[in-house]
């Protein structure tokens, strides 16, 4: 049966075993979800063996359950791995929300839903291309899967699982649906991902909250602190002002600088969808290099002392800030992250008490357009979009997919299909039905073209 027809046909139920990830909430980030972790793990093993698996496992790692399962046709042919996460972020703020992010609705041919892309849409779109492949007879490569539950917080135990199970993960490439496109008719292949650093940063002035009347202008505040300090780590041109921070980075050579060019950008209609007046970045780059070629320094929160409804007049005792570096490939993240934080402290007044705590991180990664599984994806994106897909780096990061290498020694081919109008991380987030198709075939015609 041909894909088309096999989706027109199927759809409604397909849709149901997406619905039924999407309704568990396994948000990794809050631990009064950790029943919802394993809920959904176990809902995915149940999927898997639905679509043709041989079977599907609920393993432990050192957090949240890992799904193992697998479709061994020849030992003898390759193998793809397919990887995917199954926690989603936290749904906050609820009340921006036009429906309940854990009851998916179809409203204008989109499902809107937290997790409907990020990252059980797009897994969704992988499971259902091999079961098309399954009951049609037409897979004649192996076929492996890997789903965490913990890539939105950084995956601090897939690295260890990954190390204790390499024979198991064995596998000639690894396929991912966690990326996005640069527009719905314009079809593309990441070929390069970011890397991260991640921090929060304490600081602490008086042994309480103080009127800041009787002490305002006599004792630091630390919410003054923390920004005058964060304020130092990027200059008026963009540039991190991080000691040593930019030695490994590499410059975008010219040729990729030209291609990136090519790259069709309304700046004046990113603007708008953003809702702002003008962009802002390091001197000397276009927008689309400084979100995908270049490091940026982010602040991710901040708070501290009286945030409630009216006024309090206080001087706060501590202040807290959450930040974030995106890094480029051969920047090690661990040296970044303390070289960052050595800064920090160098700079820090004797006014106050400063802490700073390094979170989770992951080096950048670059993806070969020569393998014969990319040039496979090329096909397959041309097949359902009708078009060659454009070979972009992107801004994001994935820290797991350069483990995967480092760790099993096998590339990583990022075949997403999210749109930037998905609102991935952001209230209202959602994937439109026509791109769940396309994938579907897309994907298809990776297999039975590698």
């Amino acid at each position: 049966m041909e894909i088309k027809k096999y989706i027109a046909e199927n759809e409604s139920r397909m849709l149901e075993d997406l619905f039924s990830l999407i309704r568990i909430p396994s948000i990794s980030a809050k631990p009064e979800h950790h029943d919802d972790m394993l809920a959904c793990a176990e809902r995915w093993a149940q999927l898997l063996l639905a679509a043709g698996a041989d079977e599907a496992l609920v393993m432990p790692s050192a957090g949240n359950p890992i799904v193992f399962g697998q479709k061994i046709v020849d030992p003898e042919a390759k193998t793809v791995l397919i990887y995917a996460h199954y926690d989603v972020m936290p749904a906050e703020p609820l009340e921006l929300w036009k429906s309940n992010p854990f009851e998916p609705e179809v409203r204008d041919g989109h499902i809107w839903a937290r997790g409907a892309d990020d990252d059980k849409g797009q897994s969704f779109i992988q499971v259902k291309a091999f079961e098309y492949l399954v009951k049609n007879n037409l897979l004649t490569h192996n076929v492996k899967f890997i789903f965490e539950g913990e890539e939105e917080i950084g995956s601090p135990s897939l690295e260890g699982f990954c190390q204790e199970h390499k024979e198991l993960l064995k596998a000639d490439v690894i396929l991912v649906s966690d990326t996005s496109m640069l527009g719905a008719d314009l079809p593309s292949l990441t070929t390069g991902l970011r890397g991260l650093a991640y921090w929060e940063i304490e600081v602490t002035g008086p042994n309480r909250d103080l009127h800041s009347g009787h002490f305002g202008g006599a004792v630091a505040n630390p919410i003054n602190v923390l920004c005058r300090m964060i304020s130092k780590v990027t200059d008026a041109d963009g540039r991190i002002t991080v000691p040593g921070f930019y030695d490994d980075v590499e410059e975008v050579p010219q040729a990729e600088r030209e291609m990136i060019a090519r790259i069709p950008f309304d700046e004046e209609k990113y603007k708008k969808a953003i809702g702002v007046n003008a962009l802002f970045g390091e001197k000397g780059y276009s927008t689309l290099e400084r979100n995908s070629c270049r490091p940026s320094f982010d602040v991710c929160g901040i708070w501290g002392g009286y945030t409630g409804e009216g006024s309090k007049t206080v001087l706060p005792s501590k202040a807290y800030a959450k930040v974030s570096c995106r890094l480029v490939p051969h920047q090690d993240h661990h040296k970044i992250s303390q070289l960052f934080a050595d800064y920090i402290m160098a700079i820090a007044p004797d006014t106050v008490q400063v802490k700073v705590t390094p979170m989770h991180g992951g080096q950048g990664y670059v993806c070969p357009i020569t393998l014969p599984a990319y040039q496979a994806a090329e096909k397959g994106f041309t097949k359902a979009f009708g078009k060659k897909p454009l070979a972009v780096r992107r801004g994001g990061s994935i820290p797991i997919i350069s483990t995967f290498e480092q760790v099993l020694g096998i590339k990583t081919i990022l075949m997403g299909f999210g749109l930037e109008s998905n609102a991935i991380h952001s209230p209202n987030e959602n994937i439109p039905l026509d791109i769940l198709r396309k994938g579907i075939e897309a994907v298809v015609e990776f297999h039975l073209n590698y």
